[in-house]
């Protein structure tokens, strides 16, 4: 089995000159499989997240695209250092995240926050909307008296389009998009430059959807927020993101500019979820290629040899088998990770 050379490492970023808040470097997450009941021995690893690498520019919007169980979420979640990565890089503002003591990490947490996916699982349901928003303001010691903790607390209700007195109210007297309001207000409560949005839309109404992406690009604009952008939904990622990156399998497979990826998608997997984008003009959506990929995702338990999509991929050949292709830069801005993409180079 040949592996290509990484050509997306820290040395690479670090030479453009630009001005990067969040670096990934070959991450990998590794969950053991374990067998028997007192003495437990791993027996085998699920590859979660396998050798990705990205950045995420300050001020920008990058959103991570795939298949339910690609890694997306762990992805978010080894940045923010709820997983504690099996191996790789994380540079956040210039400081190395992974093996960062636990004091350390506290005092960083209060720049990068989490809007999770489910509004209501994600709010404990014994708190008021008002100690939820302000739970982190005591927590970091943000306020110094009653009377600045209520009023912050208000005006983070406000920024993000509830009524202050709303704050007395309990999670279940809220809609699914107040609820997710609320996950949006306590994100922001301390002032993070990066916030890790998993899939903030997914479990509401189309309608509401489209507020709460318009709230989001407000606040983004407002406080010069940085997403990371996890969704499934093509429509709305375009809608939202700078940049797309797309995964599957645990690998990274495409990183390229909104318009650019759209127009000019380069690897088969991308392809295949644009194709399967509905398109409201019935006469274009008729005229269109049809991707249709056979089989199912391979377990991450035991992935595919080589490539990872190669089982499913329509234009695969021989040599996909064998080659773990890398992420290359095959035109200025746009990344791929296969050896059918034109421009690739030789391998």
């Amino acid at each position: 089995m040949t592996t290509m050379p990484s050509t997306i490492g820290q040395h690479n970023l670090s030479s453009r000159g630009e001005d990067i808040l969040l670096e990934v470097n070959h991450l990998k997450m590794y969950f053991p499989v374990t067998s028997g009941l007192i003495f437990q021995r791993a027996v085998a690893q699920i590859k979660a997240v396998d050798d990705v690498s990205f950045f995420v520019r300050r001020g920008e919007t990058l959103g991570l695209v795939g298949e339910s169980g690609c890694g997306k979420t762990t992805t978010g979640r080894c940045i923010l250092q709820l997983y504690k990565p099996t191996e790789g890089s994380i540079i956040f503002d210039g400081q190395e995240l992974v093996g960062l003591p636990t004091r350390q990490m506290r005092a960083m947490r209060r720049q990068m926050q989490v809007i999770f996916q489910d509004p209501f699982s994600s709010l404990n349901p014994r708190m008021t909307a008002g100690n939820i928003v302000g739970e982190p303001l005591i927590v970091h010691g943000l306020v110094k008296s009653k009377a600045e903790y209520r009023d912050r607390v208000g005006e983070l209700l406000q920024n993000v389009g509830l009524n202050p007195y709303m704050a007395d109210r309990f999670p279940h007297e809220f809609s699914g998009g107040q609820r997710q309001r609320i996950g949006v207000a306590r994100a922001l409560s301390v002032d993070p430059k990066l916030i890790v949005c998993d899939e903030p839309v997914s479990a509401l109404d189309v309608s509401i959807q489209a507020q709460v992406i318009n709230l989001l690009e407000d606040l983004q604009e407002r406080y010069n927020l940085t997403y990371l952008f996890i969704a499934h939904d093509l429509s709305v990622v375009r809608h939202i993101s700078d940049r797309v990156a797309v995964m599957y399998l645990g690998r990274m497979v495409e990183i390229a500019d909104r318009v650019e990826i759209y127009r000019n998608p380069l690897h088969p997997y991308t392809k295949a979820l644009l194709s399967a984008v509905p398109i409201p003009d019935p006469v274009i959506d008729a005229q269109r290629e049809r991707i249709i990929l056979t089989g199912e995702v391979p377990s991450p338990l035991n992935p595919p040899s080589g490539c990872v999509f190669h089982p499913r991929c329509p234009v695969a050949i021989d040599d996909c088998s064998k080659v773990i292709p890398d992420m290359r830069e095959v035109e200025p801005g746009h990344w791929a990770a296969c050896i059918r993409a034109p421009g690739y180079g030789s391998y």
